[in-house]
């Protein structure tokens, strides 16, 4: 069996012992893509001497979709994001209702946005893609669950973020399509990739309940994966998990979980 999707892994979660840009060697040598967070908290030339390939990172700092004000500090610090991604060579910038801080709480709450807050998250995004066309980067808006993870977190929901990115519709603006936050918050996960379908930038994984590497929980994930390659997507599944143990046994379960047999796949 082999997999079609690029597979990457976040180095935030797994290897926690080493520091990071041992965790980013060790999950280069193993041959996943890697994942970071906030980029303000790394040495960057330190990680670029991985010779690592990245696939996504923290597309902002701070700042939100909705305040007048957020919204001009979403777009100075995704502006200031873009070099350190081109300096990474990461191709995804990713983006959240509002920003979250060290604990993944909101820095402002608003679990219920008003009509007039919707337009305006349209508007902040459509911003944000004409940044990613000007620039030639990619954006993904990433849905969360607001029951266990992120309380009070606005647009979290698969079906916020989807309906979002399809109101900019752009190719600049893509779904970071999370599915153990959609697990907890909608399930019905494979009827969830076929919507999502041309609107994914990219789609993170982990298992339910506690959120660690596939085959942990109640994810059949060998099943997502068929869904996902049967209906054409051949970009980047992240493992944005912990390791339920030893850190390199959980990346095998994930590359295990996300390698599809050959009477499953369709032409490219």
């Amino acid at each position: 069996m082999s997999s079609p999707f690029t597979l990457a892994v976040c180095a935030e979660m797994v290897f926690t012992d080493l520091p990071i840009d041992e965790r980013v060697r060790r999950i280069d040598a193993l041959g996943f893509d890697v994942e970071i967070w906030d980029w303000t908290r790394h040495d960057i030339d330190a990680l670029v001497a991985t010779g690592a390939r990245f696939s996504s990172m923290t597309g902002y700092v701070t700042g939100d979709l909705v305040d007048r004000d957020g919204s001009d500090e979403l777009l100075r610090t995704a502006e200031q994001s873009i070099p350190v991604a081109r300096k990474l060579g990461i191709p995804r910038l990713n983006l959240h209702g509002t920003g979250l801080d060290g604990r993944g709480l909101p820095v402002k709450a608003l679990p219920d946005p008003t009509g007039a807050q919707w337009v305006a998250a349209a508007r902040t995004l459509e911003r944000i893609a004409a940044l990613g066309e000007r620039e030639g980067v990619m954006f993904v808006l990433e849905n969360l669950n607001t029951s266990v993870d992120h309380p009070g977190v606005p647009f979290a929901r698969a079906e916020d973020t989807l309906a979002l990115v399809e109101a900019v519709d752009s190719p600049h603006l893509r779904l970071m399509l999370d599915l153990y936050h959609a697990q907890i918050g909608e399930g019905n996960l494979i009827e969830l990739v076929r919507r999502c379908g041309p609107a994914i930038g990219e789609v993170q994984v982990a298992d339910v309940p506690g959120r660690c590497e596939p085959g942990t929980g109640e994810i059949s994930y060998p099943s997502v994966a068929r869904a996902l390659a049967d209906m054409g997507y051949r970009g980047t599944v992240g493992l944005e998990a912990f390791a339920s143990g030893d850190s390199e046994a959980a990346l095998h379960r994930f590359r295990e979980a996300f390698s599809v047999a050959g009477p499953h796949l369709p032409p490219v």
